[in-house]
């Protein structure tokens, strides 16, 4: 019997939406600009699976000028602690070297003490007398208002402030300041307070398979992207992580073939019609939750080297360059078409 080979490539989506910027993101940003005199640090959240692809340039841009603490969210996703995960996350504090950044599972008191001390540091240094306060931003679901509740919860032991939900949008407004360190007059802290944000996406996202990643780890809704398709890129990053090994076993054997594998997801897991007609969708949407939930495999989707966070920069830079040449052009446009007294 020949053995499994997993595809080396994903083939090409042209046809899939290229943004997720909705009205509370502009609101939103626009806003956490107004407030930045009143801002000591700013926290920005990061999705741990896709250290690349959740970096949104617009925090650089309008939010620049402050302290910057760079946290990825869901290691527990991402990571098993193998000597690989160890050594991308070496490369990735290396991008923001000399920043502070930190890797966290909000279930994880460690960590959230890890992050606690940092906040208390901070405080301790910047001496306000009202209290150090702390803008959390990120891309949508990334875990910013878990994050919150769970330093909360660590720091002062209340209960959460901030609700949280599997989808993005749950956050649509900034909320006033939530306390996360009480005051240590031995310290010089007047406390400590969070303000969480609504989650921003980016105007618009450069290629494809970014969209697909940001889909997957749940920074736009599940109505966006067909979830076959999401589903059949997880399938490929799953064979692609796990060469060798069958992690899906218990539905079917390896395969490529993305309707042979949530055929048998339905047979195991009665996702039948009409007719027992399998479910497709209904099967995706399970898989895709399966994974979210760590019950899938924990891998990155992104590819962490040395030199990635440059690359990706430098295509930021491109795509905002031929973004303007568009706008110039479509407003040429639209003035050749006016009237000679409407144009003057």
């Amino acid at each position: 019997m020949a053995s499994f080979i997993p595809r080396s490539s994903f083939p090409a989506q042209l046809s899939l939406p290229r943004s997720y910027f909705l009205g509370h993101h502009a609101s939103g940003l626009a806003k956490m600009k107004t407030m930045l005199s009143s801002i000591d640090l700013i926290i920005e959240c990061r999705d741990y699976r896709v250290p690349l692809t959740s970096r949104n340039p617009l925090f650089e841009q309008s939010l620049a000028g402050r302290e910057r603490l760079i946290i990825y969210t869901k290691r527990d996703l991402g990571s098993k602690d193998r000597p690989s995960d160890k050594k991308k996350e070496e490369i990735v504090r290396s991008w923001h070297s000399p920043s502070t950044t930190l890797f966290t599972n909000h279930k994880s008191k460690k960590d959230m003490k890890a992050v606690l001390n940092f906040t208390k540091e901070f405080a301790s240094q910047s001496q306000s007398v009202i209290g150090s306060r702390i803008l959390v931003v990120g891309m949508p679901n990334v875990g910013k208002s878990s994050l919150l509740n769970a330093l909360r919860m660590e720091g002062v032991h209340r209960a959460k402030a901030a609700f949280t939900g599997a989808q993005p949008g749950i956050t649509r407004k900034i909320a006033s300041g939530v306390k996360i360190v009480d005051r240590d007059e031995e310290k010089g802290i007047e406390g400590v307070y969070l303000v969480d944000t609504p989650g921003v996406f980016v105007p618009y996202v450069p290629d494809a398979e970014s969209m697909l990643k940001l889909a997957l780890v749940g920074s736009v809704k599940d109505t966006i992207i067909s979830p076959v398709t999401l589903a059949d890129y997880l399938l490929f990053h799953i064979n692609k992580n796990y060469p060798g090994t069958n992690i899906y076993r218990e539905y079917c054997g390896q395969t490529n073939d993305i309707a042979e594998f949530l055929e048998s997801v339905c047979k195991k897991t009665g996702r039948l019609g009409k007719g027992g007609v399998p479910d497709l969708d209904a099967a995706a949407l399970w898989v895709i939750q399966r994974w979210r939930q760590g019950n899938l495999g924990t891998f990155i989707l992104d590819e962490v080297t040395e030199d990635a966070l440059e690359k990706k920069m430098m295509e930021e830079v491109a795509m905002s360059y031929s973004q303007a040449r568009k706008q110039k052009k479509e407003a040429q446009r639209a003035k050749a078409k006016l009237k000679p007294s409407e144009a003057a």
